[in-house]
């Protein structure tokens, strides 16, 4: 079964070796890779070196700069000529460099100058792919809260960086595409979901963020080859992954039937009844101790705090409406509830 995928490999962006790094650097790239500001200077302004050429792998000094966090020779690049979306023979720029180490500070250099942060390699991958691949939760953060990097974004394969990232077994970063709304039922041109590929990485806590923000119907999503997530992790020996997601699935199974409501209401929790009983709340106090004729007379004073704390509690209602992670079925439901009770 070919599931495993190809990731961008340190051996595909070499580092410096030790036996360089002890030499001094001897061209822009070396240069850059170690941050030798005195050296690249001597190299580019006496040298006239040019700060566009590729070395002999066919990378770009800038990049070197980037992957190695090296700010003042990226900024020293920049300024004399360096292009921020130069391709190297994979199609990467530098803005994937520095997602692989995860440099914010380079990240926004680049893209300040003028970096594309959609620019994708010979493989489809974007910088939030990257950084999913190698577990830069707060690049990932920076460049799609920030710079508006689209984390929904597929690859050649048809995967996102919720996939990737759910492969690598970082689950901080699921937990952040999660929280950012990333499709997590998407399937792969193998038909895989993120939790496919969890489950193919024995990547338990993953798996389990996903289990547990996901819905019954992702643990019985089959690939191209018939399979679903349980089944791939036993295929490949994960034991405790296998017994995960058969627990997961009998829990779904014992919180009731979906179709009718008792179970869609086991499945809801207590969060209708703690909205029902503060919007009652509220009302009561409204009704009983701020309007009511019988009630002795409230000063001006008074008055005022009595109806900031109705606000401030119908905010606390508000919250937690949005919050809870069911509020749309939430509300649906007890709407169906009170219309049937009308009836």
């Amino acid at each position: 079964m070919e599931h495993e995928i190809e990731v961008i490999s340190s051996t595909e962006q070499q580092a410096p070796t030790v036996a360089a790094a002890d030499a001094l650097p001897v061209d822009l790239s070396g240069a850059a890779s170690h941050g030798d500001l005195e050296r690249l200077q001597y190299l580019v302004e006496v040298k006239l070196a040019s700060v566009s050429h590729a070395d002999g792998a066919g990378y770009f000094p800038l990049q070197w700069a980037a992957l190695h966090n090296r700010f003042a020779a990226a900024q020293y690049l920049i300024e004399h000529g360096a292009d921020v979306n130069a391709r190297d023979l994979n199609e990467q720029t530098a803005l994937h460099w520095a997602a692989v180490s995860g440099s914010i500070q380079i990240a926004e250099l680049l893209l300040q100058n003028g970096a594309s942060v959609e620019s994708a390699d010979s493989h489809g991958y974007r910088a939030t792919h990257v950084a999913a691949q190698y577990g830069q939760t707060a690049f990932l953060y920076h460049v799609s809260t920030k710079w508006g990097a689209d984390i929904d974004v597929l690859d050649t394969d048809g995967r996102s960086p919720l996939h990737w990232a759910a492969y690598k077994g970082f689950a901080d970063c699921v937990r952040l595409l999660l929280f950012m709304d990333a499709d997590q039922r998407r399937q792969d041109k193998d038909g895989c979901t993120p939790l496919h590929w969890a489950a193919i990485g024995g990547n338990i806590e993953a798996c389990t963020v996903l289990v547990q923000a996901g819905t019954k119907e992702d643990l019985f999503v089959i690939d191209k080859s018939g399979h679903t997530p349980e089944v791939l992790a036993s295929q490949k020996g994960y034991r405790r992954m296998t017994v995960l997601l058969s627990n997961a699935k009998r829990i779904f199974k014992n919180r009731g039937d979906e179709d009718n409501y008792f179970g869609r209401l086991t499945r809801l929790g207590l969060v209708p009844v703690l909205w029902v009983a503060g919007v009652s709340l509220i009302l009561m106090f409204i009704n009983s101790v701020i309007t009511s004729p019988t009630f002795f007379t409230i000063p001006a004073s008074v008055g005022i705090w009595a109806w900031l704390a109705v606000f401030l509690a119908t905010i606390g209602l508000f919250f937690l409406y949005r919050c809870s992670r069911y509020y749309i079925n939430t509300f649906c439901f007890v709407c169906k509830i009170f219309s049937l009770m009308l009836v």
